[in-house]
């Protein structure tokens, strides 16, 4: 880069570097936490939760070249485009490379930089995530029914791990002793709010309608969403949109019901299955009546 380049611009070149190159996203996410000078020790644990959901988005094939014979999705690699950038911009200010910052998100990757907290790094990273959603909305609506489907229900995964950290009295009500460290993104357990693996097949795109997909999701993933999440989903969706700054996250949820990219009127998908330990979970871990 010449002198005096902005740290936008130099984040700019390293995205534009590894468009079309879904092994070198991944390196240059792992480049992020080591920090400007390569040795981030407090930031280097916060990874773990990152690459684990990119992990996932590399074997489903989502990252992939658009001209390859078997092309990714715009829509997700303009989402981990926006993460990746936004991070190499952060990475840039914290050396030696000018600003001013080009987003509010840096702004939160910034804070994140400087006080490395598990909610510092969940409103970075999610600032990131829900910015992307928002920019792209156009292009989600271009996906195909299954895919946008599981895109909401990974928005309202990752918003609830971040509430694990700093809400624990909305995410998990009278357990919420337990929530800091079942949402803390330096350990492993954060893994399995965002594990997708054992629904979806590592394929794109998803060749079964949203039923065939429901039907399969048994166990832990089908508990988390329908008796612990769905039953707080507004409250989460609120919370996130004053925590992130970002109103127009609230266009994302109507009544209860999740609707990005999906229509308010095929809602029921929303609806709880008839599960006696689904049913057993929303009594015992009913949301607290707010204020």
């Amino acid at each position: 880069m010449s002198a005096g380049a902005t740290a936008a611009a130099w984040a700019e070149q390293q995205i534009a570097s590894v468009r079309d190159d879904p092994a070198g996203r991944i390196a240059l996410m792992q480049r992020c936490y080591y920090g400007p000078y390569g040795k981030a020790p407090r930031h280097l644990p916060f990874r773990r939760a990152a690459m684990s959901f990119m992990q996932w988005q590399l074997r489903r094939g989502l990252l992939q070249p658009l001209s390859s014979d078997h092309p990714g999705s715009p829509w997700w690699r303009a989402v981990n485009e926006r993460i990746l950038r936004d991070g190499c911009e952060a990475v840039a200010l914290s050396g030696d490379f000018a600003g001013p910052t080009s987003s509010q998100t840096v702004d939160f990757w910034m804070s994140f930089a400087d006080y490395p907290t598990a909610r510092a790094w969940y409103r970075a990273h999610n600032g990131s995530v829900v910015a992307a959603y928002l920019e792209h909305r156009d292009q989600a609506e271009a996906e195909n029914e299954a895919e946008r489907f599981f895109m909401n229900v990974v928005l309202c995964r990752v918003l609830y791990s971040h509430a694990l950290v700093a809400a624990p009295r909305i995410s998990l009500g009278w357990l919420r002793p337990l929530a800091p460290f079942l949402g803390d993104p330096r350990l492993g357990m954060t893994g399995i709010f965002l594990q997708l693996s054992r629904v979806l097949p590592d394929e794109y795109p998803l060749g079964e309608g949203v039923r065939s997909y429901l039907d399969a999701e048994l166990g832990f993933g089908r508990l988390l969403d329908y008796g612990v999440i769905i039953p707080r989903v507004q409250q989460l969706y609120e919370w996130s949109s004053h925590e992130l700054a970002a109103p127009g996250l609230l266009d994302c949820i109507r009544d209860g019901a999740l609707t990005y990219a999906w229509p308010f009127e095929d809602r029921d998908v929303w609806q709880p299955p008839k599960s006696f330990i689904v049913q057993m979970a929303r009594r015992a871990l009913r949301p607290e009546r707010r204020a």
